[in-house]
């Protein structure tokens, strides 16, 4: 029920927080081997700090409308959302805040030199995989 602006101020400073513990956890588990990985705590900033190349680095965002419509499908959305005393308002502050985020990921990514692509679900998923493994050089 939060605001949107604060959540995504508590997010980005969330993610900076854990971001070594990550970072720990992946080079534990890779042993050296190169691995994709996923997820919103990857940002740009953090990877430029920790001396990541453009060519090692890709944002996939979704647009604001991708991003609900398939929020709105999924299952446990419900249940995250129960105890708020207003469903509806809930579930837009948290989108607004994802919004927020995806915006700041673009602007990082502009910033750093790193490729970011906005995702509005019309992109084949041939197509994502195909971008995907010509950005970081892999056989399709």
């Amino acid at each position: 029920m939060r605001e949107a602006t604060l959540q995504y101020k508590e997010e980005l400073q969330f993610y900076d927080e854990i971001f070594d513990f990550i970072l720990q956890d992946l080079e534990t588990m890779c042993e050296g081997r190169d691995i994709i990985t996923e997820g919103a705590a990857y940002l740009p900033n953090l990877m430029n700090k920790r001396g990541i190349p453009w060519n090692r680095y890709l944002a996939i965002i979704p647009t604001r409308n991708f991003q609900i419509n398939h929020y709105m499908q999924r299952e446990w959305i419900h249940s995250v959302l129960d105890g708020c005393s207003d469903f509806q308002k809930a579930f837009n502050n948290w989108m607004d805040r994802d919004c927020l985020f995806a915006e700041e990921v673009i602007r990082q990514c502009g910033e750093n030199r790193y490729l970011s692509f906005v995702n509005d679900g019309k992109t084949s998923i041939k197509d994502l995989v195909e971008m995907v493994s010509a950005h970081f050089s892999l056989e399709v």
